[in-house]
């Protein structure tokens, strides 16, 4: 196997491990599938895995190790990351899952998911450790930190993919109103976990 394929296999392993794992991404995944489908989700996990991929090379350039040195910035991080998931479990206390509801209601953007991976604590932490400890040593510098974008997105994105399909199975499950309400339960305990957890 030629060396530069036997580097990436730990960054491979890293990627998939902390991409398959829960977290606020996969959280609002599942439940889009739930709401809107697999297919309809699609503009939300391209989104995420864009807006991911910037964040892996602003990190590579060295922007993540600033956020960190500067405990304003990573403290602001902290309460947007928090904050957003603290009002998504309020709107997920109310989910139901009557067709004459979803009508009005959209899934999340390729924008805003691209953008939410800026206020997201563990697409940070896999950002940073990702480039402290995989960042292939090639040259020059850039091909570096492209293949290391390259790979990661290309782990994450079925990775992430899996969560939205557990959605759109459950989707068929939940017809009844028994078990809207204990999903939304789980749901918002998960959320409010994934909120707290940035603190921990």
């Amino acid at each position: 196997m030629p060396p530069l394929l036997v580097s990436l296999l730990p960054l491979v392993v890293f990627a998939f491990v902390s991409s398959i794992t829960p977290g606020p991404n996969n959280i609002m995944l599942t439940s889009s599938g739930i709401r809107f489908g697999f297919m309809r989700s699609i503009p939300h996990m391209l989104g995420i895995a864009f807006g991911f991929g910037v964040m892996l090379a602003l990190c590579a350039m060295g922007i993540g190790s600033l956020i960190l040195a500067v405990p304003a910035l990573h403290l602001g991080l902290k309460v947007a990351g928090s904050g957003y998931l603290v009002y998504l479990a309020w709107q997920l206390r109310r989910i139901a899952f009557r067709k004459d509801e979803g009508e009005d209601q959209r899934p999340m953007s390729f924008l805003g998911a691209a953008l939410f991976q800026f206020a997201n604590p563990k697409a940070w932490v896999m950002a940073i450790t990702g480039v402290a400890a995989f960042l292939p040593e090639v040259q020059p510098v850039a091909l570096a930190i492209a293949l290391f974008c390259l790979v990661f997105c290309a782990v994450n994105l079925p990775c992430i993919a899996v969560w939205a399909g557990a959605g759109s199975v459950l989707r068929r499950y939940l017809a009844q109103p028994k078990w809207q309400r204990v999903f939304c339960v789980v749901m918002v305990v998960l959320t409010l976990y994934a909120a707290a957890a940035i603190w921990m």
